[in-house]
């Protein structure tokens, strides 16, 4: 009890430091000018180049401003620069005029929590360099251990990219080398992701333990040889110094993540333990750099890669340990393959519901190769001569590729499925501990049982007449999920974030995956705005979609899918009692703007009617109107996102919503929904939920009623971004 209420007390005062260090609410979106130094890696994007920044001064009176902030400087605000890339260097002070906002991420079930991530890593406002104010560079170089660190990796990365211009895998072999995954393209991702092999893509562990064991044979093999030297230091002890130490130069290579802080911290246990003479137990080791990692930073057990680094090595310890004689090597091997890939199904299931099949055949090749020739060979390219060993090091990695994209490839390399319960994943990891006891005790194959609930147990679906309702939080954009009693509907995809990213693979397809959606009966992208329609080529890509309705033009890549037919009014269909009818457009319509071509749609179920009318504007409302159209909902999704070009009060008035969804992105530069548009609403007597405050916003319209549910407000977390009607009436 005394050591628990320690750690409670430990972590709890280390979240109010950090909590206490933030940005005021009226300083967000104002001129700040400030002085600090470039903390990290400059990361070049597709907009510009992004980078942490440790501020020491704020100029601007009054101004306060937390210590580490996150930067972007838009490619096009860098005049006079060969690249975004040659603006900014790891360790330089600059002075520079900021505008900055608080974390804030979109909050959906099953979704990433970028402010946890943001805590966990004391980045407390995030924002971009001011366009056309002035900028000095007032210092080089900041001679603090950390910049010299981060200044060294730089130049590491600098060499790489010199060294491997235009090779596909110089992102991968950055990765590997110094903990840069930004270079990893998408595509390569999907393939270490299919194959189980997404560990070995950075600095994990593995590479870490690999290396400092060569380091260790290396060492002994040599200083055995020498008698003075022997005398001076046994070999022993003189090879776990050397080991441990190459352990530590590649853990500040990486830019000591969670893996790799517990395996340096198990590493140096086991060394300790040698220099003095000891045997401690696995257990032991891996509770004492447990221990290490939540007293330094108690938001690692926020990080998925923290419970998969422990519970791996955690697995094997129990799978080969207490053995009487040690196993063949061979056998051994398979053995831990075996138990990984066992042991941590029920977490991949649970935080990504999707496990690799073939992963035990693709680590089976891609662990000798990446950690005993790749990384070797790339960090000695690195150190001594990138021009050539560098590309060597690409040349097997590309071989190790193609070998790994052939097993992705393969229809049966991955299983998905809906998220299981939290109670179904426990008691799978009991019945899967039960089955990795030793042979000889009897009845281990009953482990089965435990585990079939995980696969078994379904989400609850609607009941017939009923539908569940999803307004996704995509920021600015718009992404509803409709789930019938045996048919789902996706209107709309959301925004596409950048060339690499999109709202599609990064919300919309984990929630329906998450839901136990497989496929989807009908999606339907109401017009041609990109944030509307920038995730359905990720969701046709990793979804089967029966029949796709759009009112994009012709010459749109996604109106040349064999699913896709136009939208138009008058088509109307019918699901497990509930009725979808499309109002809007009329197949003569002339509209001259993609907004007024919107595929408006009305949702009427046995206990509710819910309304899409995508972003029309005046004009299509009030052709609405004076066609006679049934508006009267229970829930509209406000037109146009809140624009003032909407929602006027006739619209509202024949519509008479009982509630009404923003779906609006955080500090939006188009100040979506606007503030008059919000009091009709209010005025009318409807419940208003936002995207920005609420999060993911879900609709169960059933027999006892319409109940809804903000998903920021359900899920809540003390590091969660907490607004008041004074903060949110200046957004």
């Amino acid at each position: 009890m005394l050591a628990f209420a320690l750690g409670l007390f430990w972590a709890a005062t280390l979240a109010h430091i950090r909590l206490s260090d933030r940005l005021p609410a009226e300083w967000e979106q104002q001129d700040i000018e400030l002085v600090g130094v470039v903390a990290s890696l400059p990361r070049p994007g597709e907009r510009g180049l992004r980078f942490e920044f440790d501020v020491e001064r704020v100029l601007t009176p009054g101004a306060s401003v937390p210590s580490r902030i996150s930067l972007m400087h838009y490619a096009r605000d860098i005049a006079g620069q060969s690249s975004a890339h040659a603006a900014y260097r790891t360790g330089q002070r600059w002075q520079l005029t900021v505008r900055l906002k608080r974390p804030h991420g979109s909050q959906n079930p099953h979704g990433f929590d970028f402010e946890a991530w943001a805590l966990e890593r004391s980045i407390r406002a995030s924002g971009y360099v001011r366009e056309r104010q002035e900028r000095r560079l007032l210092q080089e170089m900041v001679y603090l251990p950390a910049y010299i660190v981060e200044r060294l990796r730089e130049t590491v990365r600098d060499r790489m990219q010199d060294a491997l211009a235009n090779r596909p895998y110089a992102g991968v072999l950055r990765a590997l080398a110094i903990g840069d995954e930004s270079g990893i393209s998408q595509d390569d991702w999907q393939i270490f992701l299919r194959t189980g092999t997404n560990h070995l893509m950075s600095i994990s562990g593995l590479h870490i333990t690999m290396l400092a064991g060569l380091a260790y044979a290396l060492k002994y093999a040599l200083w055995r040889r020498s008698t003075r030297l022997t005398l001076l230091l046994p070999a022993r002890k003189a090879a776990t110094l050397a080991g441990t130490v190459t352990a530590f130069a590649y853990a500040l290579m990486a830019g000591f993540s969670i893996p790799t802080q517990r395996t340096l911290y198990m590493l140096l246990v086991f060394a300790f333990a040698l220099w003095l003479g000891r045997q401690v137990a696995i257990g032991r080791v891996l509770a004492y750099a447990l221990f290490v990692v939540v007293l330094l930073d108690p938001w690692a057990v926020l990080a998925v890669g923290f419970w998969l680094s422990f519970g791996a090595v955690a697995v094997i310890a129990y799978a080969l340990g207490g053995r009487l004689r040690p196993l063949h090597w061979l056998r051994e091997a398979v053995v831990t393959q075996w138990a990984v890939t066992l042991g941590l199904m029920p977490l991949l299931l649970f935080m990504f519901q999707q496990v690799s099949i073939v992963s035990p055949l693709a680590n089976a090749l891609a662990i000798p190769v990446i950690s005993l020739v790749v990384v070797p060979v790339t960090l000695l390219g690195c150190a001594f001569a990138p021009d050539w060993i560098l590309p060597l090091a690409h040349e097997v990695m590309y071989w190790c590729m193609r070998a790994l994209a052939w097993l992705a490839d393969s229809g049966l390399s991955v299983w998905q499925q809906q998220a299981p319960p939290a109670w179904a994943m426990l008691l799978a990891m009991a019945g899967i501990l039960w089955m990795l006891l030793p042979r000889g005790l009897p009845l281990r194959w009953l482990g089965i049982i435990a585990v079939l609930p995980m696969f078994l147990v379904r989400p609850p679906v609607p009941a017939h007449g009923a539908m569940h309702v999803a307004v996704l939080d995509v920021g600015q954009g718009l992404a509803v999920v409709v789930r019938t009693q045996h048919h789902a509907l996706l209107y709309d995809a959301g925004p596409r974030y950048s060339a690499q990213s999109d709202s599609g693979s990064r919300v919309v397809v984990p929630y329906l995956r998450a839901s136990g959606i497989a496929h989807l009966d009908a999606m339907l992208i109401s017009h041609d705005d990109i944030d509307h329609s920038g995730g359905a080529e990720s969701v046709l890509e990793q979804l089967t979609v029966d029949r796709l309705l759009t009112s994009l033009p012709a010459s749109h890549p996604l109106a040349v899918h064999p699913a896709h037919m136009p939208c138009r009014a008058g088509q109307s269909w019918q699901w497990d009692g509930v009725r979808f009818d499309i109002l809007s457009p009329l197949a003569d319509d002339d509209a001259n703007n993609d907004n007024d071509r919107s595929c408006v749609l009305r949702i009427t179920g046995a206990h509710g009617r819910l309304l899409i009318p995508g972003d029309v504007g005046r004009r299509i409302e009030r052709r609405l109107l004076s066609a006679g159209v049934e508006l009267r909902s229970d829930v509209l999704i406000a037109p146009h996102h809140g624009s003032k070009t909407s929602s006027t009060s006739a619209f509202i008035e024949a519509v008479s919503p009982k509630a009404v969804i923003f779906a609006s992105g955080y500090l939006n530069r188009f100040r979506h929904p606007h503030p008059d548009v919000a009091r009709r609403y209010a005025d009318a007597g409807s419940r208003v939920y936002r995207s920005d405050r609420d999060g993911a916003v879900l609709i169960d319209f059933s027999a006892t009623g319409i109940e809804f549910t903000s998903w920021r407000w359900h899920a809540r977390r003390y590091w969660h971004q907490d607004f008041t009607a004074d903060e949110m009436s200046g957004s």
